[in-house]
């Protein structure tokens, strides 16, 4: 594995080959990998760069490998939650080497550990605890989940029945993902050339031998190429080719079969790659192909490990021979076990696939020839047998319970309504599925099945419909600590440009996957519904000014179905205005801040209330006397958080909102899209609109006079159009001084575009015209409007502002906070389980 080490070091080696890595898994977790990103990282398998190589990373840990190097990864990804198959006692660290900031420092010895020239030093990927690969063992095992634990939900506080589900499902992360660099086992053969340079030249007495390690990869055209000199004995050709696919068998276990024919080669044969009489092998000819072949063996032995905690030794040795049967093996490991009284007719032999993309798992029947299943599987490949083991299980009747919430049904219907559409779109089994939550406002229903091939066969047929299909774990709230409130996320990764998706990356990292969810891949309900349950939580929202209005409207419609009716929400501004951003001090914009900074930032955030409003848009035809001479369409209930805009500023918001429709791809940076917004508004300069003739206002049931004014902007929050303050700071008797929490919305008026820029610029303020907590609105011809952002034409009517039920709970930032988030750790982790102050700020 291209390992590197003094002699006088190889004593306190403790790096673990990727040869070996697969007998030291706790418990298989399969990955989820996507496309890289763009920093500098080692692979983790040939512990060579990915830089300049098509590399992958892992989606929730910090696996990293090249495209080519991910079949021989295993499956030990951080396990997220418990799957009632396999049992754990205490909650152990999860050690992942390399790839550590140049800044940390050795838990143990308080020494640097992290380097960035190769793959050195360990990070348990839960706590962020940073040592040596020599110094790890010295830290106790009882991972305590480090400066996050508050806010983090621990995997065995969450329950998921998936079986066959891929990670990627479980995770609900998008398709889109990893497709472009799928990692299964159908590599490019061509992937299997050395990256260190070209193929040796004929002179040089080397070539290169293309071997398959068994019958799957022969059919997949999968091979390794095999660096040989022109004269060299099988067994040399052997170990080479174990070496290339990772294993560490011995070379007298297997031979060479010739692909194509019928010519095997012992140890003791020499192969003479000069050709033979009919030169067949030259390397002009592209080199030969031969078979990895495992010899039979009798008797061979196994490991077999108990599906439950047990101290000592993880797993036990079973011989077996031409007549052992599964039923056999079991009686042989209970005998070791000490349960020789025990029934063996009540456990089973499971055989576990530990692939790193998927962990298959299958139990054997009592009679099933174990000696011809290893035969079978070494035929098959000999790296599927190096991450297959076999576990000791209890046969019990487990309950299934696979949690699907199924989005994209017409909304406002009744529980029977909804069963008869999923019977028509989904033809599912009434006796197997139940509907055990229905979110009519939204056109979803939560569905409970009780059978594993039922759960995947209607969740596959859901994406060849306009239906969305989820894979919902379930949260055991008994098992949460008193000081636990776990903390959802939702990311929008089309925000920011690229920001967002490394935000959502990052966050699956340092938090459980489970509590993280791509907004646009169900949005905000399938959180919501998952923490349905828990008493007490967060909520933090990764987008723009729309992104936070959408989860606080889902929030309202599904209030009464939480257990936690009003959880308080902070933000990460990743959109182009971020008003409410900044005025809750979460900044003006997203700049590549630690990660781990923002999740601590909101941790210790304070609690403020903030008042929501609802905006009845009544549409009707509108007589020259004010008079309504009969509806134009039905009426339009929208909920506004920020500002409600009338004239000229909806009818700039309007165009930018068209020219980001047309071509979403230019829109990805907050510089380029102001840009825009500045050229559409230049060329609204020379408009006359006189809009204060086209509308009558009151404002607490008092007609209220409107001066000569292009644009009306009813304000909730003193931010406005990315920041300006448009109510100005002139203190003024007659009004009183804004407040997001004051019950009233201020309203105030602009000239013009030139007002606005000025507005924008610092120089002017808006034209105060009056404050109030019940708005009526008279409109006598169509005009554009806008809510927090997002444009339309209204036509002529009624618009009614009203306050919308309760006032929400929003996150500020605290101060001290904010004067710190230039000094945040750089590594994203705490250096310890459980830090002190003192070393935090030592840290920092």
């Amino acid at each position: 594995c291209n390992l590197m080490c003094h002699e006088k070091c190889l004593k306190t080696l403790r790096s673990v080959c990727p040869g070996v890595a697969p007998a030291l898994i706790r418990v298989p977790v399969a990955h989820c990998f996507g496309p890289a990103g763009h920093k500098r990282r080692f692979c983790c398998v040939c512990r060579k760069s990915t830089e300049g190589n098509a590399a992958l990373r892992c989606e929730v840990c910090e696996l990293h490998v090249h495209a080519d190097c991910a079949v021989f990864s295993c499956a030990d990804c951080r396990s997220a939650h418990l799957d009632a198959t396999l049992e754990q006692d205490t909650f152990h660290h999860h050690w992942r080497e390399g790839n550590l900031p140049a800044g940390a420092r050795c838990e143990v010895c308080r020494r640097s550990c992290g380097s960035s020239d190769v793959l050195a030093g360990m990070r348990c990927e839960w706590c962020g605890v940073t040592t040596h690969a020599a110094c790890y063992p010295s830290v106790p095992p009882g991972c305590a989940l480090g400066r996050l634990r508050c806010m983090l939900l621990h995997p065995t506080c969450v329950q998921l029945h998936a079986r066959n589900f891929s990670k990627m499902h479980c995770y609900r992360i998008a398709e889109g993902v990893g497709h472009d660099l799928d990692v299964s086992d159908d590599v490019d053969s061509s992937a299997a050339a050395p990256k260190d340079g070209q193929q040796a030249a004929p002179e040089s007495g080397k070539q290169f031998l293309k071997v398959f390690d068994g019958d799957d990869a022969l059919k997949r055209g999968f091979f390794r190429l095999v660096s040989v000199l022109r004269a060299t004995k099988n067994e040399e050709v052997v170990e080479a080719g174990l070496r290339a696919f990772y294993l560490l068998d011995q070379p007298q276990d297997f031979e060479l079969h010739e692909v194509g024919g019928t010519q095997r080669l012992h140890s003791n044969d020499i192969l003479n790659r000069n050709g033979g009489p009919d030169n067949r092998g030259s390397l002009k000819d592209g080199g030969e192909a031969w078979l990895l072949r495992a010899k039979p063996r009798d008797p061979d032995v196994i490991k077999v490990f108990p599906a439950w905690p047990r101290s000592g030794s993880a797993f036990v040795s079973a011989s077996v021979s031409l007549s052992s049967t599964a039923a056999s093996v079991v009686a042989d490991v209970l005998g070791q076990l000490g349960s020789q009284d025990a029934d063996a007719s009540a456990f089973s032999l499971m055989e576990v696939y530990m692939s790193s993309k998927q962990v298959q798992r299958q139990t054997l029947t009592p009679d099933e020839n174990i000696l011809d299943k290893l035969q079978e599987i070494r035929k098959v490949s000999l790296r599927q047998m190096n991450q297959t083991r076999f576990y000791l299980v209890e046969n019990r009747n487990r309950a299934v319970r696979v949690h699907l919430l199924v989005a994209g049904l017409p909304p406002l219907l009744g529980k029977e309504e909804y069963a008869q559409l999923l019977q028509e779109h989904l033809a599912v089994k009434s006796h197997l599925v139940t509907i055990s939550h229905v979110y009519a406002s939204q056109g979803a229903v939560a569905l409970d099945i009780s059978c594993f091939s039922e759960a995947e066969r209607v969740y596959m047929l859901a994406k060849d419909t306009p239906l969305t299909a989820l894979v919902i774990p379930e949260i055991e709230v008994e098992c949460l600590g008193d000081d636990v409130c776990p903390l959802l996320v939702f990311v929008n990764p089309k925000s920011g440009g690229l920001k967002g998706r490394e935000l959502l990356y990052s966050f699956r990292k340092l938090l459980n996957p489970h509590q993280v969810f791509d907004i646009s891949n169900g949005g905000p309900l399938a959180g919501l519904h998952t923490f349905q349950k828990v008493p007490r939580f967060r909520v933090l929202v990764c987008g723009g000014d729309g992104t936070v209005g959408w989860v606080l409207g889902v929030l309202e419609a599904i209030r009464h179905k939480l257990v936690c009716r009003e959880p308080p929400i902070g933000i990460v501004p990743l959109g182009t205005g971020n008003d409410l951003a900044r005025i809750l001090r979460w900044g003006a914009g997203y700049s590549g801040e630690d990660p781990h900074h923002i999740l601590v930032s909101v941790d210790e955030a304070d609690e403020v209330l903030m008042d929501r409003w609802t905006i009845l848009l009544d549409a009707q035809e509108i007589s020259e006397d004010g008079k309504d001479n009969g509806f134009l369409e039905p009426p339009k209930i929208v909920q506004m958080n920020n500002y409600f805009g009338l004239g000229i500023d909806a009818e700039v918001s309007l165009d930018f909102h068209q020219a980001r429709e047309d071509d979403p791809d230019k829109f990805t940076s907050r510089f380029h899209n102001k840009g825009v917004y500045v050229k559409v508004g230049l060329q609204k300069i020379s408009g006359t609109r006189s809009l204060h003739k086209d509308l009558q206002l009151q404002v607490d049931a008092r007609t209220v006079p409107l001066p000569h004014i292009e644009g009306l902007i009813f304000l909730n929050i003193p931010s406005w159009g990315s920041g300006a303050d448009l109510w100005g700071s002139e203190v003024d008797g007659r009004y009183g001084k804004p407040s997001i929490d004051d019950g009233l919305l201020e309203v105030v008026g602009v000239t013009g575009v030139m007002h606005m820029g000025q507005v924008q610029g610092g120089m002017r303020s808006g034209i105060r015209i009056a404050q109030g907590n019940y708005i009526r609105l008279t409109v006598s011809r169509p005009v554009p409007v806008q809510v927090d952002g997002e444009p339309w034409v209204q036509p002529p009517g009624h618009v009614i502002i009203s306050a919308a039920g309760p006032k929400v709970r929003m996150l500020r930032k605290s101060k001290q906070k904010q004067k710190k988030s230039s000094a945040g750790v750089k590594d994203g982790r705490s250096h310890s389980p459980s830090p002190s102050p003192s070393s935090r700020e030592a840290g920092l």
